[in-house]
């Protein structure tokens, strides 16, 4: 898990009024969710997908939201979590999603696919496994109380468990080239 420094706001983001409208969206959603009608803190997750192209915007747009709702984000690196061993994946999961609800983060999962991809029809005992480490997956980003968003370029690679979880969609279209900026 890598905190990512923040350093964009809303006027960095090339998108359409809409898009960036759905993104407030999103931030006025999770405060909103966190609210009980007596007036006390209780947060409830909300799960967000956003899809397009690498380099643009979908991880300017998760700093941009981490501003916005005052917490942390942390990118997740995949190579520290995924294992070939079986049960590992699981152990690395739980440890990153306890050490999140500590602190209050928003997870960043990039390259969503690679985790959250489908089940497979069940062959062996490591078909299995694999499709057991879905099941887990999917059942601690469902009861994580915060604000998880998952970035690919593929969503249709995505199993459908997690994408009926999902709360919010925002497409990332590759902008004209001379609208383009290097944030780097």
């Amino acid at each position: 898990m890598k905190k990512i420094k923040l350093r964009y706001s809303w006027g960095d983001l090339n998108l359409s009024r809409w898009k960036i409208e759905r993104l407030k969206e999103i931030s006025s959603s999770f405060n909103r969710l966190g609210k009980t009608p007596m007036g006390r803190t209780k947060r409830r997750g909300v799960i967000t997908l956003f899809v397009g192209d690498n380099h643009i915007g979908k991880i300017m747009a998760a700093e941009i939201l981490a501003s916005e709702l005052d917490l942390s984000l942390h990118k997740i690196d995949l190579s520290q979590v995924v294992s070939k061993y079986i049960g590992e994946t699981e152990k690395n999961l739980k440890k990153l999603f306890d050490a999140a609800e500590e602190g209050g983060a928003i997870l960043l999962f990039d390259e969503a696919d690679a985790l959250f991809g489908k089940r497979s029809e069940v062959k062996d005992s490591h078909d299995r496994y694999a499709n057991i480490e879905v099941s887990y997956i999917l059942q601690r980003i469902e009861a994580y109380p915060g604000l998880v968003i998952l970035a690919t370029n593929t969503k249709n690679s995505l199993d459908s468990a997690f994408l009926r979880r999902i709360r919010f969609t925002v497409s990332f279209p590759l902008p004209e080239e001379t609208k383009r900026k290097s944030v780097r």
